[in-house]
């Protein structure tokens, strides 16, 4: 299954986890991954399109073929980036939403497979931290799979 999304990944003591950043066009999915790529520690699945598929009960992504390796960066064009070629998906961030202060937990189900969802502003400058924190830390209620 295709899916319009960008996917960037984290080393986590449980190997690379990904995060599908879904959103409207304009709403910061590619800006929040290349920011992420210069925080460190991320790698880039793919910008735009990813192939989702669900096998032994978790959801893997995996870049689009015709676009691996490369980033839309605004105002400069597709740009060259390596990729990871595959992770387990564990988190969704819906962008371009305005987060509630203390949300419920939220979830969100793909081809079967149930994961925790994250509204994000993806443009604010804390967006990166935030993602991290929701992928690899544990809130006070352990919602969301390290």
């Amino acid at each position: 299954m295709s899916l319009h999304a960008t996917a960037v990944a984290a080393m986590t003591a449980a190997g690379w986890r990904a995060v599908l950043l879904r959103g409207p066009s304009g709403s910061g999915k590619s800006d929040l991954a290349l920011r992420l790529l210069e925080y460190g520690g991320w790698r880039l699945i793919g910008d735009d399109q990813i192939d989702v598929w669900r096998s032994g009960g978790h959801l893997y992504a995996a870049p689009a073929p015709r676009l691996a390796g490369a980033i839309e960066v605004r105002g400069l064009g597709l740009m060259a980036t390596p990729c990871l070629g595959l992770a387990r998906v564990s988190l969704i961030a819906d962008c371009g939403q305005t987060p509630e202060r203390l949300p419920d937990p939220g979830h969100d189900t793909i081809l079967g497979v149930a994961l925790p969802l994250l509204a994000l502003s993806a443009l604010e400058s804390s967006a990166p931290a935030k993602l991290r924190w929701a992928l690899t830390g544990r809130d006070v209620l352990s919602r969301l799979e390290p």
